[in-house]
């Protein structure tokens, strides 16, 4: 499973990497738009979304949101949205801490679901467009936020591997150990302060940046693990097949959805 892992991980890397440093701002948004929609998809299926045609109607409302989003681009709405992105996983932490919370398959909680995808994937979208659109080097930028939320998972796979003992969420994800929170911290501010000082971050806004890379993995696990109590609502494992050794679109994008939305607000805080 680590070698499919790797193998999958080596092949998209590069053509994520590509289209980040590459793609014009427009083509950037409408390729990410599609991405973020097919995580939309399997989130429907998460939520209790049987059928195909009311699971497509999500999809075109979201699809709506983006491009109603795309159109108030230069608006206050966009760092009101992110905002939003950022107090939502506040409010996930309440919900992971009641995990029992929307479990039951019933209507009203397929609702609630559906409409926390929204809550999940549009103000991600919002936070990776103004990331990347924000300066001349804001796709570095954007590379960075993906760098640090990749370095974390990698850092806490192989400390949880080698020294995990104490669980970190037994009931939600019962993989997950303390001793790969704090490789993932390590990993994170490494990849953070290395990579601000390539982009020619000194001083004061060096140490913001590290700590907002402490901010940033407590997101990405807090997204990672709230992913896992939907699969497990829905009894499934993965919430997808599209990639193998990866599962879903969902699974690869859970923590870079929660890390987005307080990376963009952490670089506004800090004026870069």
């Amino acid at each position: 499973m680590l070698l499919q892992r790797t193998l999958t991980a080596l092949l998209l890397a590069p053509l994520v990497i590509l289209l980040i440093l590459l793609a014009p701002a427009g083509v950037f948004a409408a390729i990410v738009a599609i991405a973020f929609l097919a995580a939309m998809w399997e989130w429907t299926r998460l939520s209790g979304l049987k059928t195909a045609a009311p699971r497509a109607g999500l999809i075109v409302i979201t699809g709506i949101a983006f491009v109603l989003c795309w159109l108030v681009r230069d608006s206050i709405a966009w760092p009101v949205l992110i905002g939003m992105g950022v107090a939502w996983w506040i409010v996930v932490c309440q919900w992971l801490r009641h995990f029992a919370f929307g479990a039951a398959p019933t209507r009203e909680n397929c609702l609630i679901k559906l409409g926390a995808g929204l809550l999940v994937i549009v103000p991600a979208w919002v936070a990776v467009v103004t990331i990347h659109g924000s300066s001349a080097r804001g796709n570095w930028w954007t590379l960075l936020a993906l760098f640090v939320v990749w370095a974390a998972d990698i850092g806490a796979y192989f400390s949880g591997r080698q020294f995990g003992r104490r669980k970190l969420a037994p009931t939600i994800s019962p993989g997950k150990t303390w001793a790969g929170v704090y490789g993932a911290f390590a990993a994170g501010a490494i990849v953070a302060v290395a990579g601000g000082m390539m982009l020619g971050v000194t001083g004061g806004k060096l140490v913001g940046l590290l700590v907002l890379s402490v901010f940033m993995v407590i997101a990405s696990i807090v997204g990672d693990l709230f992913e896992s109590l939907m699969k497990r609502h829905a009894a499934v494992k993965d919430s997808g097949n599209l990639f193998p050794g990866h599962g879903g679109m969902l699974d690869r994008l859970d923590s870079v959805f929660a890390a987005l939305p307080v990376f963009a607000a952490g670089l506004l805080l800090l004026g870069l």
